[in-house]
């Protein structure tokens, strides 16, 4: 494993790469509305990478090995998908849970975070479901100091997700990022404290955890990219890119529309 330590000016273009990215989000949010297509999504988003920011959506054509090229400039993952949906043609309806996944890269540099946006009239259940992924994520971020271990950030989350009844996705996890869509390390969401790399100062990474209602087990679709909950139980994923700093950390993922933190964890 070979995790890259960002300088002063890489860290500089991840800001700037980070906060695009959580733009994009910002800017659609008001569109993700009962009636509109996952497809139209993606077109707003990506005309509003190239036209507005001057940015290009990382996972357009994105193809790594054994993978076919990813056909959309965004991934939209509904309901059951626990990630990488390509967007289609369907109406959200309302109920909908759906994960809008963004990676931008200007100059060279990529921005990556995601949210979950709760269409229309959506059941108490899957409410829940989404704040605590989203405080599971927030914990695991408390983690991240000089010195701390990787472990640490997936027993947070692990914990706290399977105390509330959930179960952790293990085969995706999060992951370095700096001018490669995906380096080292691997950000797992489980595992035990004190354990894995230790975490160092200039170091930028994901933290993505997928959470599902059911069981963990999940499961690929026939276009080479859908993943689904194998028991088809609801999935929700929140993610936020984060630079490691001399004391703690730094969300680089963060705009005007940025969700607050959690005042509690309580669930």
């Amino acid at each position: 494993m070979s995790i890259v330590i960002k300088n002063a000016d890489d860290i500089a273009k991840m800001r700037i790469a980070g906060k695009l990215a959580s733009e994009v989000l910002d800017y659609i949010t008001p569109f993700v509305q009962v009636g509109v297509t996952t497809a139209e999504i993606d077109r707003l988003c990506h005309e509003y990478m190239r036209d507005v920011q001057g940015t290009i959506p990382a996972p357009l054509n994105y193809c790594p090995p054994g993978y076919t090229p990813y056909p959309k400039a965004i991934c939209t993952s509904v309901n059951q998908v626990v990630c990488h949906g390509i967007p289609a043609d369907k109406p959200l309806k309302s109920g909908d849970c759906v994960n809008l996944d963004i990676t931008v890269i200007k100059d060279g540099y990529h921005g990556d975070n995601s949210r979950m946006y709760l269409v229309g009239d959506v059941s108490a259940p899957a409410r829940r479901l989404a704040k605590v992924t989203y405080n599971a994520m927030w914990l695991g971020i408390d983690q991240v100091k000089p010195g701390a271990r990787f472990g640490d950030i997936g027993a947070a989350i692990q914990k706290y997700a399977e105390g509330a009844g959930y179960s952790v996705v293990r085969e995706f996890c999060g992951h370095g990022i700096g001018t490669k869509f995906h380096e080292d390390p691997q950000v797992l969401h489980y595992g035990k404290a004190g354990t894995g790399p230790e975490i160092k100062e200039g170091m930028i990474f994901t933290i993505e955890p997928m959470i599902n209602a059911g069981k963990r087990e999940i499961k690929g679709m026939s276009d080479g990219w859908t993943i689904v909950t194998k028991d088809r139980s609801l999935s929700a994923q929140w993610e936020h890119t984060i630079l490691v700093t001399e004391t703690g950390y730094e969300i680089l993922t963060q705009s005007a529309g940025t969700p607050a933190r959690p005042d509690s964890y309580a669930i």
